[in-house]
C-alpha cells in the first residue's frame, strides 16, 4: 500500500493535536485542582467562525493584530483552544494583588489559575515541538473563543493554531 502524506497529513496533525492535548491535561496543576479546559477546533467551517469572530473583536477593539491573527489562523489545521475556569486556589498567596483570597474581587483573576493555563499552553507546545508541528500562542484567538464561550465556564483562553506545512504560517506574518 502506498500512502502520499499529502493525503494523510489532516489525520497526522489530528492525532498530533490529541497528544498536545494529553500534554496540557497531564500539566501540573496548582493545589492538584483541575479546573482546565480543552478543545481543538477543526473543519473549515468552525475555524471560520472563529476567524470571523476575531476578525470582529479587532474592529471593535482597534487592535490590528487581531485582525492579522484571524486572517491566519485560516492557515490552520486545527486551532487548540485551553483555557481555565476561576476558581479561588484558597493559598492567600497575594499574587493577585490582594493579601487574601477573601479579600480578592470576583472580577480578580486567582494567579495559580493564571499559571496553571500558562503551564497548561507550554506543555501542549513542547509537544507540538517534539512533533515538529508548526504553532504559536494567540490571545487574540483565544479572546475571541472565550466570547463565543465555546469553552464553558472559563475566563481566560489560549489558542493554539496548528499546521504542518513546508513553511510555518504563524512565523513571517504581515504586521497589520
Amino acid at each position: 500500500m502506498i500512502h502520499n502524506e499529502r493525503e494523510t497529513r489532516h489525520q497526522r496533525v489530528m492525532e498530533a493535536v490529541g497528544r498536545m492535548m494529553t500534554a496540557a491535561r497531564t500539566a501540573p496543576k496548582g493545589k492538584g485542582v483541575d479546573i482546565i479546559e480543552i478543545i481543538a477546533v477543526e473543519g473549515s467551517d468552525d475555524i471560520q467562525t472563529l476567524s470571523a469572530k476575531t476578525r470582529e473583536l479587532g474592529m471593535q477593539n482597534g487592535m490590528k493584530f487581531f485582525l492579522r491573527d484571524a486572517e491566519n489562523i485560516l492557515s490552520a489545521e486545527a486551532v487548540l483552544l485551553i483555557g481555565t475556569r476561576q476558581q479561588k486556589q484558597v493559598l492567600n498567596c497575594s499574587h493577585c494583588g490582594f493579601p487574601t483570597c477573601g479579600d480578592k474581587p470576583e472580577i480578580v483573576p486567582c494567579a495559580i489559575n493564571s499559571v496553571d493555563v500558562g503551564i497548561a499552553v507550554g506543555s501542549a507546545c513542547a509537544m507540538a515541538a517534539d512533533l515538529r508541528l508548526d504553532t504559536r500562542v494567540m490571545f487574540s484567538v483565544g479572546y475571541a473563543a472565550q466570547a463565543l464561550d465555546w469553552l464553558k465556564g472559563c475566563r481566560m483562553v489560549f489558542a493554539i493554531p496548528v499546521s504542518a506545512s513546508s513553511k510555518n504560517p504563524f512565523f513571517d506574518r504581515l504586521q497589520r
